[in-house]
């Protein structure tokens, strides 16, 4: 197994390739990553893992660019799990959904490069037209993938309501009367009058 690429970055912000010793451009990172080559970043003074911002920098220049793939109410609805108690469930969820696209399209690709071989022309021009065809097929298969998801996590959370309150419907929460109300004095108040009738009524007479 190849040993993964080190890369550090100093802090005049400039990358530097302990593999090829040479400075490189985020382009370069972006261009590892397009090869599926394993790399780490980390600060070349203190050795802090800077993979995950380098990554979400580059992110951060495509969606600049012309062709975005994020919508503004997407990422609205991502900032909004931040803190959320979902927010651990909903990344996993978006990594299990990219995951089985980019699994999907991985086979496709391999069935066509063995029919057509993986530099043939008529391969490309034939994967292309395969994509314009399918487009609607795969954006309606992926639609229903994701509504069944949702369906799945709609069951998910009415049988946790469920179970919670089958939990606390056993408890009987007992009656209780805060002390010092007029009630409480009224019936002082009446009890201390019984006892004094009571004291003061004669003796019956003795026959």
């Amino acid at each position: 197994m190849a040993e993964s690429r080190l890369i550090k970055k100093y802090p005049n912000r400039r990358l530097y390739d302990t593999r090829t010793s040479s400075y490189i451009t985020l382009a370069d990172v972006k261009e590892l990553v397009l090869k599926n080559e394993d790399f780490q970043v980390v600060d070349a003074k203190s050795s802090e893992d800077l993979t995950r911002p380098i990554l979400l920098q580059i992110i951060l220049e495509e969606e600049s660019g012309g062709m975005p793939m994020f919508t503004s109410d997407l990422l609205s609805q991502m900032i909004r799990f931040y803190g959320n108690a979902m927010q651990g469930m909903m990344g996993k969820y978006l990594e299990g959904n990219i995951k089985a696209f980019t699994d999907m399209q991985a086979k496709l690709q391999g069935q066509a490069q063995a029919l057509y071989g993986e530099n043939n022309p008529a391969s490309k021009d034939l994967w292309a037209q395969f994509l314009n065809f399918q487009g609607p097929a795969m954006q309606s298969m992926m639609g229903a993938y994701m509504e069944q998801s949702k369906n799945m996590f709609m069951q998910m959370q009415e049988q946790i309501e469920s179970q919670t309150r089958n939990m606390f419907s056993g408890f009987q929460i007992p009656a209780f009367t805060a002390p010092g109300k007029a009630g409480d004095k009224g019936d002082a108040a009446r009890n201390s009058g019984e006892r004094k009738e009571a004291a003061e009524a004669p003796a019956p007479e003795k026959k």
